[in-house]
């Protein structure tokens, strides 16, 4: 019944009235505007640094693929960082330091641009990114509670929102192209941090007591007793992020695979590489609340799963066909293709949420996510090599090979799930909530299963 009702919920309340009311109340609200305000200055800068890089900075293209090469390796370090610090810190002093963090170290780029310079500084900036998200993740997890999906669907139509925001505010300060224009771009970056430490610092902090570490507040007993498991010695677990890295494409495919076939290898005119970027924003803002409300279980997540190798293996095929064709049709051909990989990235972005925290044991909630937050990162980094490369060079083959190697393991992270899941001896219900490794001790008399105690509780911070 619970079940039910929240899919219910989030069907009839609609995008509008969801973010009036959100789960989290008050402080997921104010997440939310936060999330809102970071990714459009993150839009902005996403935008504008190829080209703040080479015009003002004056970097040649084999220093710029070393120094986004270098960012990426070292954004893959930012998840489990902030994991890691989460089990012993407030999730909410963090969040604000990494927001203050990447300030910082962005407003270097307004006096210095010297290579020796940018490199560190870019490296710290993407580090700070990819901490910042596993920190929201955690947030999520601990103030929304049975609501989590949720809440990620409105998280993201906020963050693509944003994104759109600061893109089509990116264009006005191009289309100047002085270096007074590309510094106020990055000054609005900066004023997205600090207005984002602000809202994140009038949030209370979200403790789950099941999590152990100063965080959590409550008695002794409120805790869990023994160490708690790493993911490093997790195989299960450290497999379902493997699995989980090649199952993150879509995001290389939409932005890297797209856009370079269509100019290399199609007619099709160039003035449709923005529409993909138009048609992902507004599916993922009008759809993501439908989709997640769809997959509400761990089970349903895992099931979900071999339907994102289908939606791969589709905009493969729809790529590979659009060779060869007159423009008109190879351009409704990557249009398609574009629609497609928007969909495998709407269920992704729920499956992957779903499962990494179903899985993990919940009283190592925090380091297992920051372990599974690598898998993004990862193929943020090897994803465009992959496709400007193989793929690329392949032709139409290398995209059905990549459709087929995506569906077929999709089936494989299914089945890993599934298996993991059964271990755990996972109840069906709303988000699994509740989900309890087999060796983790039974719940303590004053906060017995299922009670609102044994739930996400919410301190002051």
């Amino acid at each position: 019944m619970r079940r039910e009702n929240g899919a219910r919920t989030a069907r009839e309340g609609g995008l509008a009235a969801q973010l009036r009311r959100p789960p989290g109340g008050r402080d997921g609200r104010t997440m939310l505007i936060a999330q809102f305000l970071d990714r459009t200055g993150t839009g902005v800068w996403a935008a504008s640094s190829v080209l703040f890089f080479t015009f003002v900075a004056g970097l040649d293209a084999g220093r710029l693929g070393l120094l986004l090469g270098a960012a990426g390796v070292a954004g893959i370090l930012g998840s489990p960082i902030a994991g890691r610090l989460a089990e012993r810190f407030p999730v909410r002093s963090l969040l604000i330091g990494c927001h203050l963090l990447r300030l910082a170290a962005l407003s270097l780029l307004l006096v210095r641009t010297e290579f020796a310079v940018l490199l560190p500084v870019v490296a710290v900036t993407c580090v700070g990114d990819r901490m910042a998200k596993t920190l929201e993740m955690l947030f999520a997890t601990r103030a929304a509670g049975p609501q989590r999906t949720t809440y990620q669907a409105l998280s993201r139509s906020a963050a693509n929102a944003g994104y759109a925001l600061g893109s089509g505010i990116a264009a006005l300060g191009l289309a100047v192209g002085t270096r007074g224009a590309y510094h106020a771009l990055i000054l609005l970056d900066l004023l997205s941090f600090l207005a984002a430490a602000v809202l994140v610092r009038r949030t209370r902090e979200a403790v789950d007591r099941a999590e152990r570490g100063p965080a959590a507040a409550g008695t002794p007993a409120d805790r869990p007793q023994g160490p708690a498991p790493s993911p490093w010695r997790d195989r299960r677990y450290l497999l379902f992020v493997l699995l989980d890295t090649p199952l993150s494409l879509d995001d290389s495919v939409l932005g890297v695979g797209l856009p370079l076939w269509l100019v290399s290898r199609t007619g099709a005119p160039h003035a449709l590489v923005p529409a993909f970027l138009v048609v992902n924003t507004v599916l993922v803002v009008v759809l993501q609340l439908r989709v997640s409300a769809r997959v509400t279980t761990a089970r349903r997540a895992a099931d979900a799963v071999p339907l994102y190798g289908l939606a791969v293996l589709a905009t493969c095929v729809l790529v590979a066909a659009a060779t060869g064709r007159g423009p008109w049709t190879a351009a409704a051909a990557l249009l398609a293709a574009a629609v497609l990989a928007t969909s495998a990235e709407l269920l992704r972005s729920v499956t992957s949420w779903e499962l990494a925290l179903a899985l993990a044991p919940r009283q190592a909630r925090a380091s297992y996510l920051g372990v599974a937050g690598i898998a993004q990162s990862v193929q943020k980094s090897a994803g465009p090599l992959l496709l400007t490369g193989a793929v690329m060079a392949a032709g139409p083959a290398g995209w059905l090979a990549l459709g087929a190697a995506v569906a077929g393991l999709s089936v494989l992270q299914r089945r890993t799930c599934l298996r993991r899941l059964a271990a755990l001896d996972t109840p069906d219900t709303v988000n699994t909530v509740d989900t309890v490794d087999a060796e983790q001790p039974a719940p303590t008399p004053d906060a017995p299963s299922g009670s609102p105690a044994a739930g996400p509780v919410t301190a002051r911070g």
